[in-house]
């Protein structure tokens, strides 16, 4: 190999290179951070910088013989928030996100107050009367929730992050594999 030959292989490396990094691996790295993120939820748990177990819900400490029960925290026959992850790949960099209304008090935790409107109360007597069967006496969470006599409800929604302001460790170390993974073939050639 000569010296000109040496320099068109190091331009032609340089050129793929920079296609890499600026188009090809956002759109990998996007697609990673989403398949960590869709993880975290099936293992009902935040990966980042260690493993942080989600808070039991209601439902599951209850046990429950429902369908919805049965479900880990943040999780749903529908999965709207775990299956809304999104990401929007850029010049060098990506981006993730999600659309769902509801994530932000579900990532970060608060107090949420809902208004009390008629059309709950309504919802509420249909749910008491399908979960208590016959027993129409029989006193259940729908039933006060009809009954109330509030007009606001403070609910607090206890923090299962799931999607980190930053990335962590192990998301951070499946990116790189991938770039070496993806500079080693360009080199290898």
């Amino acid at each position: 190999m000569n010296i000109q030959e040496f320099n068109r292989r190091i331009l032609q490396y340089q050129k793929q290179l920079a296609a890499l990094t600026r188009r090809r691996m956002p759109v990998l790295a996007g697609n990673i951070a989403k398949r960590h993120i869709e993880e975290n939820f099936r293992k009902g748990g935040f990966t980042h910088n260690g493993f942080h177990k989600w808070k039991e819900t209601k439902r599951q400490r209850n046990g429950g013989s429902s369908a919805g029960s049965q479900y880990g925290p943040l999780l749903s026959g529908r999965n709207h928030l775990s299956g809304n992850i999104q990401y929007t790949p850029g010049d060098g960099q990506v981006t993730i996100f999600t659309r769902a209304p509801y994530a932000g008090i579900h990532n970060w935790g608060g107090i949420v107050r809902p208004t009390v409107t008629p059309q709950m109360r309504r919802f509420a007597w249909a749910q008491h009367y399908r979960e208590a069967g016959k027993d129409k006496k029989k006193d259940t969470f729908w039933k006060r929730l009809a009954l109330t006599k509030k007009t606001k409800l403070t609910i607090n929604i206890p923090q299962r992050q799931f999607m980190p302001s930053k990335p962590g460790s192990e998301l951070i170390r499946k990116v790189n594999d991938k770039l070496n993974t993806e500079v080693e073939k360009i080199i290898n050639q």
